[in-house]
């Protein structure tokens, strides 16, 4: 039987998605074609730009794992790859999000897999094809990961049939994304992360509380050794210090990487109406990116003297904001309403995440695959409907994969992520600012780099890592360099570009002086 904080608790969330699904039917308007559709038009304004980006990158990730993660080992491992997370989104809007929104502007892009195709004039498809499939592989399980998290926060809070939750939570999500496209997915993330943002003060200012003041939160875990150290972690098996190691440190500070490479965040760049605002967007979002996560981590620091302090079990760290929420929630009205807003906090994280790589997936297969090679000849109104029937298929298949409930789909999360970033970051990255780079350079780049992530993680990580420390290094920065270097060599060793992707580089060149 609910009661009547349960029920207040339960209205907040709904209120909270149906204005998700309001923003989407309202911008759905204004998708006169496939490029508002997927790009919105390129009509974002700096704010949305920056807060879209971070909140779509951000995912549960912020208000579940890093907690967590703090929480359990202490401050080492989750600092290390807030830094790496922190230094990669700053660079990555400071030198690859001006240039790249004018590179697809000179070149007519709409999403990342035209973009480069048409900076190699690669005529084929081939390169097309190639980084549209990358995406739909990638992105499927990384969208299923965001509606398996949806389905198991209803199902541990209210006990909730996890099948059903899977499901209605997908649904809300496909809806505003299918009609309102990426204007849709931005505007709510822009939403979002301010949901989330409030989430976490709210729930930083009970802990506190709650724990009578900061000094016995610092004493409490001043007691655990190595929790409060940068070069240890506290293992709470033996009850004391483990060495940390500066490989440990260069493995988790390599997350940065990940952010050249990652299409629902470059995708923002491309869709800013304003290149030269970009500069208040970099500040925006690196701001609230190093805020959010330093907070993230002070919640995993709080929640050690909290769960002492109510005497709670707590078999699972990433789940210390459910339980704070559900402290919250019994104290009164006003509380079960706040409740309600941190639970939406985490339904933001998790949703502003699912429905940008959802968008970007669907892009692919419509746009770069379907329309590219099946029906190069569609009108706008079909382009519209095969756009929307595209998301829901690829919702399906999500689903599909996060249907049991006992899945490792988050394990997918960090491989995808390393997939992203050692197949797209260096091609991207050669593409931008390499004018002797050639397709066939390209070809290899993404060839080696997503080849070598999948080695480096599945073979020599697991059969070599317990032996030789090297290969416990995370994927992506081994997978990168060797992405890398493809690129290079085999571009060294072909033909020098057409002259009309060189001119392309000068133009774009040019305009960047302006």
């Amino acid at each position: 039987m609910f009661s009547v904080n349960n029920i207040l608790l339960i209205a907040t969330i709904i209120v909270y998605l149906g204005f998700m699904l309001a923003i989407g039917a309202v911008l759905s308007k204004k998708n006169k074609n496939t490029d508002d559709y997927y790009l919105g038009g390129r009509t974002l304004g700096p704010f949305v730009t920056a807060m879209s980006a971070e909140a779509s990158d951000m995912s549960s990730w912020l208000l579940m794992g890093l907690p967590g993660l703090a929480l359990a080992s202490g401050i080492a491992d989750a600092f290390w790859t807030a830094a790496g997370l922190a230094v990669g989104t700053y660079l990555n809007w400071l030198i690859v999000a001006r240039r790249l929104r004018i590179y697809t502007e000179v070149n007519n892009s709409a999403t990342i897999p035209d973009f480069f195709s048409n900076r190699f004039k690669d005529k084929s498809g081939a390169l097309l094809a190639i980084s549209a499939i990358i995406i739909i592989v990638f992105f499927v399980p990384y969208t299923a990961s965001g509606f398996l998290a949806i389905a198991k926060l209803f199902e541990s809070l209210y006990g909730v049939d996890y099948h059903a939750a899977l499901i209605v939570g997908a649904v809300v999500v496909v809806l505003y994304t299918a009609l309102g496209g990426f204007l849709a997915a931005s505007t709510t993330d822009f939403v979002q992360s301010i949901v989330m943002t409030i989430a976490l003060i709210v729930v930083v200012g009970f802990g506190i509380h709650t724990a009578n003041g900061l000094d016995p939160i610092i004493d409490n875990v001043k007691e655990l050794p190595g929790y409060l150290s940068l070069t240890s972690t506290y293992d709470a098996a033996t009850n004391a210090a483990k060495d940390y190691g500066v490989l440990k440190i260069v493995s988790m500070f390599a997350w940065g990487l990940g952010y050249f490479g990652m299409p629902h965040v470059l995708l923002r760049f491309m869709a800013i109406n304003d290149e030269k605002k970009l500069k208040l967007s970099r500040r925006i979002a690196s701001v609230w990116v190093v805020i959010s996560m330093a907070v993230a981590i002070f919640i995993g620091v709080i929640g050690y003297t909290f769960v002492r302090v109510k005497g709670i079990d707590l078999l699972d760290s990433e789940r210390i904001i459910i339980e704070i929420s559900k402290v919250i929630s019994e104290s009164n009205w006003l509380g079960a309403i706040v409740a309600g807003l941190i639970v939406s906090g985490i339904l933001a994280a998790t949703m502003s995440t699912a429905d940008s790589q959802l968008l970007a997936a669907a892009s692919s297969m419509s746009e770069n695959i379907v329309h590219r090679f099946f029906a190069k000849n569609m009108n706008q109104k079909t382009s519209m409907i095969v756009a929307r029937a595209t998301v829901a298929f690829i919702a399906v298949v999500a689903v599909v994969f996060a249907w049991d409930p006992e899945s490792k789909v988050f394990d997918i999360v960090s491989f995808a992520w390393a997939g992203f970033g050692a197949a797209f970051g260096p091609v991207m990255m050669c593409a931008l600012f390499w004018k002797r780079t050639t397709k066939w350079g390209a070809f290899a780049g993404m060839f080696a780099g997503g080849v070598t992530a999948i080695i480096w993680r599945y073979v020599l990580n697991e059969f070599l890592g317990e032996k030789i420390a090297i290969f416990n290094i995370y994927e992506l920065l081994p997978a990168f360099i060797v992405g890398l270097a493809a690129i290079i060599i085999v571009s060294l060793l072909t033909k020098v570009p057409d002259k009309e992707v060189t001119d392309d580089f000068d133009r774009v060149n040019a305009l960047m002086k302006q």
